[in-house]
């Protein structure tokens, strides 16, 4: 049977709830956000490392609930256009959002001017940075909800579906020689498909174990056999 070659497609981007990868280190933000409607304070923040899965989990949410997304940079400059009476979705809000516009939003929502809110965070929100007066105690009063990193069977789930996106045929045997040798983080593993996809096209061969040794020797990774 002949072997086929990696393509060298960019990845499908596909929020769509069936294609997530669930898992235990994912499960209580998964839960969290399927019972919105009761959200304490009409608001919940799901936090977690970067590529944890914060922004899939945010899009079905809005799908779901039919909200806008902002990116937390976009905060100040469109807060005031956003209707009172639509969900909202804030994006990277401990990184990028400004201060005095999320606080102004979390007053909203508590005030029930809002029917939800939803903002995505890589650290908890007892440790964002403010220089507001006040909006401490609000978001230490906030419910979350944590994405940690992966344990190893949603990590080889994850491969799967990371070489999906990419269209990238796996060779027998492929994920079970790159778990106990990667970086074992939802990132890395992003990294390492996107490094194995393009050494294989440089190379015009399958993604195999050849491959996958060079791409993890470049990248430092110590190798078990």
């Amino acid at each position: 049977m002949t072997e086929q070659l990696a393509l060298g497609l960019p990845p499908r981007e596909d929020y769509s709830a069936a294609s997530f990868v669930d898992g235990e280190a994912n499960a209580a933000a998964r839960w969290a956000i399927g019972g919105w409607r009761a959200w304490p304070g009409r608001t919940l923040v799901i936090f977690g490392p970067a590529g944890s899965g914060k922004t899939h989990l945010a899009a079905m949410w809005a799908q779901e609930a039919e909200a806008i997304r902002l990116a937390g940079a976009e905060l100040a400059d469109r807060l005031e256009a956003v209707p009172e009476d639509v969900p909202l979705v804030v994006e990277d809000a401990d990184r990028f959002a400004d201060r005095a516009a999320l606080f102004h939003l979390l007053n909203r929502a508590q005030q029930g001017k809002m029917p939800a809110l939803l903002l995505t965070a890589r650290d908890a929100p007892a440790r964002w940075n403010s220089n507001v007066q006040d909006l401490k105690s609000r978001l230490l009063a906030l419910a979350t909800a944590e994405l940690q990193e992966p344990d190893d069977q949603l990590l080889s789930r994850l491969l799967k579906k990371l070489f999906a996106d990419r269209q990238s045929p796996l060779v027998e045997g492929l994920i079970e020689y790159l778990l106990p040798r990667m970086d074992r983080s939802v990132e890395g593993a992003r990294r390492l498909v996107e490094a194995l996809d393009r050494e294989a096209l440089a190379r015009k061969t399958p993604i195999n174990r050849g491959v996958a040794r060079r791409v993890l020797d470049e990248q430092g990774t110590i190798d078990e056999d």
